[in-house]
């Protein structure tokens, strides 16, 4: 597999997993919102090529042809199976950024606010409905020609939901519908990153991959514990997630034994 690294911190990381594995790497900037890469790479094989850095590299990978390239993803909320163990299932509002103004009381009351779409515009957050009518008036106050690829646009779907108390969160990376390494990277109020995971919320993982199979040939998963019990958080396309405390060797060998042509 070649694989082709934006040039920052996290990917040094995987890059040292990658020379201990011995499977060779280029780093290359990327072009912001276009998804262009510098220098260009020279691509072998275009069925056996992995992109890691921002979001925006599907751009890139669908235009040279190239797989697995960057594994793009559903919506998970839209995911029937996963449904029922949404932690921002409950209570949840979609709205476009259009509609935020009419549909959306500006009561100063707390949200959690991401895109629908595993597009990366905005990072999902609690925002109070001033602050997210703030974010709202600045994009709908642009000519939709004057924004750029990759931000939030009048017609991007956004899902609000009541906030709730998480205890812990965890990063679960899956690769053909198997665990391969995970992170805690949440406890209580503090962001901490270590190569650790409790028992039954590993279980938990395993069964909302079983509930759901065929959503993605990679993909991370985020598991929360809450006062409630365990949830599922979100997903995220696993090559522009961070990579915490993994254990990057074993992902590296994950992706590395997939078979050529498969496809996101």
């Amino acid at each position: 597999m070649q694989w082709v690294l934006q040039e920052f911190e996290d990917t040094a990381k995987l890059a040292r997993a990658l020379d201990r594995a011995g499977v060779p790497y280029s780093f290359h900037k990327v072009v912001p919102f276009v998804g262009e890469l510098q220098p260009e790479p020279e691509i072998a094989d275009p069925s056996a090529v992995v992109l890691f850095g921002s979001y925006t590299l599907w751009r890139f990978a669908e235009k040279k042809g190239l797989f697995p390239g960057v594994f793009r993803l559903r919506p998970y909320v839209e995911e029937k199976a996963w449904q029922p163990y949404l932690l921002n299932g409950p209570g949840a509002r979609f709205l476009t950024v259009r509609d935020i103004p009419a549909q959306l009381e500006d009561d100063r009351r707390a949200w959690f606010l991401r895109p629908v779409s595993d597009s990366k515009e905005i990072a999902g957050k609690v925002l109070s409905t001033g602050d997210i009518h703030d974010i709202v008036s600045k994009v709908l106050a642009m000519p939709e020609e004057d924004i750029p690829g990759g931000a939030l646009r009048p017609e991007t779907q956004m899902m609000l939901c009541p906030p709730a108390r998480i205890q812990k969160e965890w990063r679960i990376w899956v690769v053909s519908e198997r665990v391969v390494t995970w992170s805690l990277y949440v406890e209580g109020r503090r962001v901490v990153y270590r190569h650790e995971i409790d028992e039954d919320a590993l279980a938990f993982a395993e069964q909302m991959i079983a509930a759901n199979p065929n959503y993605a040939t990679a993909y991370v998963m985020d598991v929360c514990r809450t006062d409630d019990g365990l949830r599922l958080l979100e997903t995220n396309c696993l090559n522009a997630a961070g990579f915490y405390a993994a254990d990057l060797s074993r992902l590296v060998h994950a992706i590395e034994g997939l078979g050529r042509g498969d496809q996101a």
